[in-house]
């Protein structure tokens, strides 16, 4: 009888509610929807957007930096057609030994990677950590060029030859010289002509492979300049790099022949 005490009763009744609301309580912030959103994985997304998108993106080829990596520099090109990658190539990779089959493994891989996620927020190639390290800082470097252009571009008014980048970018033309066969591998020129002018000299191609990339990262962004500076094939050998130099000049010689001029 003790047991069915009515004020007993309301006792066990108040402390089981109570105990309820408090369980509630606890249970909460676990299943709250805005919880998610706070502390989940929407705001790093957000974060990488204005990367994408934000910054308009000039039309034309760019060549990002040349990044060093353990086995040799790494340097990608990237060709934007409307503001979007429509093609990224490495125009230097490693080579030599067993770096010639990771690199024609990883490279496509990358380039494909590059076009698809618009940016340099790729996936490393399975064992070609170093490759695709070195693929994404100069992919980072060549967009961060064209987007640099591309606001200068926007920022110049309407109906001037600043603004209107799409049409600058429609005299400009691009050329390939033929490879140049050296001693220590092929050289080949790619050069970028506007109003009648070199406005971009680079080598597609250079040797590579031991003592060979130290000489070509040293060699190769001097002959650029000088080729633009001189606007002609009439420029002096690197000290040290004669053979890349001869090879520079002569594929430069043809890329101009081909241009006319």
């Amino acid at each position: 009888m003790r047991k069915s005490h009515p004020v007993r009763r309301a006792v066990l009744a108040t402390a089981a509610t109570v105990s309820g609301i408090v369980l509630l309580l606890s249970l909460k912030p676990a299943s709250d929807p805005g919880s998610a959103a706070a502390g989940g994985a929407a705001p790093p997304a957000a974060a990488r957007s204005p990367q994408g998108g934000a910054q308009p993106i000039a039309n034309g080829t760019v060549t990002g930096d040349a990044a060093r990596t353990r086995y040799g520099a790494v340097q990608v090109r990237l060709t934007v057609s409307g503001g979007k990658i429509t093609e990224a190539e490495a125009v230097q990779a490693p080579g030599g030994g067993q770096s010639d089959r990771i690199t024609s493994d990883a490279v496509p891989k990358l380039n494909r990677a590059a076009v698809t996620a618009q940016s340099a927020d790729i996936d490393a190639v399975s064992g070609a950590t170093y490759t695709s390290t070195g693929y994404r800082q100069s992919l980072q470097s060549a967009l961060d060029k064209a987007r640099a252009a591309g606001s200068a571009g926007a920022s110049g008014p309407a109906g001037s030859g600043r603004g209107s980048g799409s049409a600058g970018s429609a005299q400009a033309r691009t050329v390939t010289g033929d490879a140049a066969q050296t001693r220590y591998g092929p050289v080949q020129v790619r050069i970028t002509v506007s109003g009648g002018k070199i406005t971009e000299a680079e080598a597609v191609q250079a040797p590579g492979g031991g003592q060979s990339d130290r000489i070509t990262s040293d060699a190769v962004p001097k002959l650029n300049r000088a080729a633009v500076t001189a606007q002609s094939a009439d420029i002096d050998a690197v000290s040290g790099a004669t053979y890349t130099s001869t090879g520079y000049r002569q594929s430069l010689q043809s890329a101009l022949d081909r241009v006319g001029g």
